[in-house]
């Protein structure tokens, strides 16, 4: 029997909007001048971006204008920051008290006073004058308050302690192994604001150039409606399931965080309708949070938009966009896959009622939405063609005949979408509730995918700059935003177009301002964030952090991961995602990436970023300050410590996912065919259900421990494969150093020959080894291949001597560790040639035997319970 009351919420839906507002917007909106005021900023920032993106903005916007945008991305910032978060708990409200408009305007002009001043800082070389430099300093401290306000105190003060390290690093009191010889005030703000090595580096960049539209997409398509439009075809599809609240809150909030880009807002937006849901099947309240917040969380890891720590990667890792979320994607959905397996596990364990009387096959569900997501992405896909043959039609004309046919499709769909009644938010409290029917509200909504087809094509087919694809997106919800309303009131034979011509507008303008509002905080993370980064640069601090996490690590890999892991948690628990993996990706990326190397395992850096990735969003879980925990209490009303703990636990595959891809890359889709990304999408599922199993303590029917250890080792046979393989065949032949040239003479053009370097370190002067792969190049000879990959060999003293690479070929950075010039020589001792062997999937056979006995056992106990049940 379905409880037909629920416990009361301890936050009102007023509440919880002022608690999204604080912090993702800012808690304060005034109103009269001052709210029109904050309101044409905000949407004059977001107008500005727009034209940014545009492929015309050169004739839009003067050429210093476009090269000094990061100033200007930053003054809109900073002055919306002082003006909509209040300085403490305390401050009023509804007005800017008048100190906070001194501050907006210092910030701001601070902020452009790069712009204003360009000819002079650029005669002087970037090099700060006594005004710069007073300026810089006052710019600082108001970038550190204007983030305190919108991020937490955290941010701040991390960013103030780098800063005094600057000039204090060479005090007596800096303890010996990080001392350094500190800089002048004239230096140090020549390089934090005067150049684009601090607060302007590329961490702003990055905001200014790409996550700015894509946080307006996603602010204009909520607007648009289609987050209500996602959230009840979730219901409906998968809400007459066991548990089935939880699970359309997984999907839901899957499908919402390309919509919102904010843990915080996801969590309310999905969770104030399935909370309530999965409290009255029997969820506790925690139980409840916890699973909006897991899900709500990892949308920021599901492709195709991820964040703004997304495009960062494109820049830190030198790969494409779509590379990114290629790689990306199998953990990510497979991460949806075990979270939707978590709450069936839970709902089963409780024997939890279905909502509604609605009987539909478990099979035709899952076929139903693997048909929809399949379909979906074969629709991207298949754009290419027609877009192809306009294009080898008309090529002059294909610029208008393309928007004149997606026009067509829009207005196709909309007509479908007029003849179903519009969309209504559901009360989740209703003593009856009723469940939506797929087959009647899908139509409703479809011209809603359309921005995101555009998105996806642009993204993934085109391949298309990111910021480049969301402008023709954004520009496609502008659109959409205007008409939709008018068009539907004519298609319903209403007479109210200019009423609804007005709305539409007021929603294009309503989505202008959320999307400003919502870039302030993440705007000034990346610019506090380049502070940081600025002094790493500086000082070389980044270095002795690598030698010091490495001397901790005790030069082992599974240690320096998870010290790594550590610190991006205990780091996110004050910062943002993205401030977070600036941080520790500047710190240690590289250092995975080297000591991976000494340990004679070639890491992909794109590995290493996610793995920081992975765990810095962790941190919107993690008591005792995960934000989306708390937002999740208090729309549950229950303990936010709890819930944390809960979300954690539920989250585990979320932790677990990173130390397997940097161990197993085919999970990443690296050097894999489509076909084998298929059978590894598969296998991996599997793997991920196993594990969750295991974890839950429930399978077919409760575990035992021995059953539990059991599919968790099961799971790691499928994820690892390799571990047991390798033990088994070892998967490199060994050679001698001098037959380097000869096999790779031998080789095919494209073949993977590891060499295995030793010399002396150029820091510390210690011989240590390093692993690196060459991927042979096009040559007649051995030596000529040499020649191309910059390796020059010396045979001398029975050794294998190594040259240093010249600059600009392929080896110059991986081996510039080493000290080429000290007494000892670097040396390369061997050559390992990739084994004949028999492929690891055969690992799959007995893992998965293992599995089936293990199901056998489970399935014949559960038949014995039930016949012991008294009728």
């Amino acid at each position: 029997m379905v409880k037909d009351t629920v416990e009361t919420r301890e936050f009102t839906e007023a509440q919880l909007q002022e608690l999204v507002a604080s912090s993702d917007a800012g808690a304060r909106s005034p109103a009269g001048a001052v709210g029109t005021l904050m309101a044409v900023t905000a949407v004059t920032w977001s107008l500005f971006q727009v034209i940014l993106a545009s492929p015309v903005v050169n004739h839009l916007l003067p050429a210093d204008v476009i090269n000094n945008s990061r100033q200007f991305h930053l003054t809109f910032a900073i002055f919306l920051a002082f003006l909509a978060y209040p300085a403490f708990k305390s401050s009023p409200r509804r007005y800017v008290p008048l100190q906070d408009w001194g501050l907006a305007l210092a910030g701001g002009f601070a902020a452009i006073y790069g712009y204003l001043f360009y000819e002079k800082i650029v005669r002087a070389g970037g090099i700060a004058d006594d005004t710069d430099k007073l300026v810089a300093l006052a710019g600082l401290l108001l970038l550190f308050e204007a983030a305190r306000r919108a991020l937490g105190p955290a941010m701040a003060v991390i960013a103030s302690v780098f800063l005094a390290y600057i000039f204090f690093g060479s005090s007596e009191y800096v303890p010996e192994v990080i001392r350094w010889k500190g800089a002048s005030l004239t230096k140090a703000m020549s390089h934090l604001w005067t150049t684009s090595e601090g607060v302007f580096g590329l961490p702003l960049s990055v905001s200014t150039k790409f996550v700015f539209l894509f946080v307006l997409f996603g602010a204009l398509l909520e607007k648009a409606g289609a987050g209500n439009y996602f959230i009840k075809l979730a219901f409906g599809a998968l809400g007459h399931l066991r548990g089935g609240p939880a699970k359309a809150a997984v999907v839901g909030s899957a499908a919402t965080g390309l919509i919102s880009g904010s843990s915080i807002a996801n969590v309310v937006t999905t969770g104030t309708f399935t909370i309530p849901l999965m409290k009255r099947v029997g969820f506790t309240s925690e139980q409840a949070g916890s699973v909006e917040v897991a899900s709500s969380v990892n949308g920021q890891i599901m492709p195709p938009v991820m964040g703004a720590a997304a495009f960062l990667m494109v820049e830190y890792v030198g790969i494409p966009y779509v590379q990114v979320i290629t790689h990306a994607f199998v953990p990510a959905a497979i991460s949806y896959v075990a979270l939707v397996y978590i709450v069936h596990l839970e709902a089963v364990k409780r024997n939890m009622p279905v909502l509604g009387s609605r009987a539909v096959p478990v099979a035709h569900t899952i076929g139903g939405m693997f048909a929809f997501f399949a379909g979906f992405a074969l629709l991207c896909y298949a754009m290419k063609y027609p877009v192809a043959m306009v294009t080898s039609l008309v090529p002059e004309g294909a610029g208008w005949v393309l928007p004149v046919m997606l026009g067509l499709a829009y207005a196709g769909l909309l007509a479908i979408a007029a003849r179903q009644p519009d969309l209504e938010t559901d009360d989740p409290n209703a003593r009856e509730v009723r469940l939506p029917v797929v087959s009647e509200i899908y139509k409703s909504g479809l011209y809603y995918l359309l921005p995101i087809i555009v998105l996806v094509y642009f993204l993934m087919i085109e391949q298309k700059s990111p910021g480049l694809s969301a402008f023709w997106a954004t520009m496609l919800l502008f659109f959409i935003l205007l008409t939709q309303k008018p068009l539907k009131a004519f298609l319903r034979g209403q007479l109210d177009y200019g009423d609804q011509l007005r709305s539409g507008l007021r929603d294009v303008v309503a989505g202008l301002i959320d999307g400003a509002r919502n870039m302030t905080g993440i705007a000034l993370a990346t610019a506090t964030a380049g502070v940081i980064v600025g002094t790493v640069t500086l000082t070389g601090v980044g270095q002795v952090m690598a030698d010091l996490v490495e001397f901790l690590s005790g030069g082992n890999l599974i240690a320096m991961l998870l010290l790594v892991g550590f610190l991006s948690l205990f780091l996110g628990m004050g910062l943002p995602t993205t401030a977070n993996y600036i941080v520790v990706s500047s710190l240690l990326a590289a250092v995975v990436v080297e000591l991976g190397a000494q340990a004679g395992l070639v890491v992909p850096l794109i590995a290493v970023h996610l793995f920081v990735f992975y765990f810095g969003i962790m941190a919107d879980v993690t008591p005792p300050v995960g934000l989306a925990s708390f937002a999740a209490a208090a729309v549950s009303g229950g303990d936010a410590i709890r819930t944390g703990f809960t979300a954690f636990f539920y989250s585990l595959r979320t932790v677990a996912l990173p130390f397997v891809f940097i161990f197993n890359t085919d999970l990443l889709l690296i050097d894999v065919t489509l076909w084998q990304g298929f059978f590894i999408f598969i296998i991996a599922s599997i793997a991920i259900l196993v594990f969750t199993a295991g974890t839950m303590g429930w399978f077919i029917t409760r575990s035992r421990l021995y059953e539990s250890l059991l599919l968790v080792l099961i799971s790691f046979a499928l994820f690892r494969p390799d571990f047991f393989h390798d033990r088994i065949e070892p998967p490199f032949v060994q050679h001698e150093a001098a037959m380097l040239e000869q096999l790779l003479g031998e080789a095919a053009e494209g073949d993977e020959i590891r060499v295995e370097v030793n010399g002396p370190d150029f820091d510390t002067l210690e011989l240590k080894d390093l692993t690196v792969k060459i991927d042979v190049p096009a040559g007649a000879s051995g030596a000529e291949r040499l020649g191309k990959l910059g390796l020059l060999l010396l045979a001398e003293d029975g050794q294998v001597k190594l040259e240093e690479p010249f600059g600009g070929t392929p080896f110059f950075g991986p081996l510039s560790k080493f000290d080429f010039y000290a007494d000892d020589p670097v040396v390369v001792k061997s050559v390992l040639i990739t084994a004949d062997r028999l492929p690891k999937e055969l690992v799959y056979f007995p893992a998965l035997l293992l599995l089936g006995l293990i199901a056998l056992m489970q399935q014949r106990r559960a038949r014995r319970q039930a016949e012991e049940v008294p009728a």
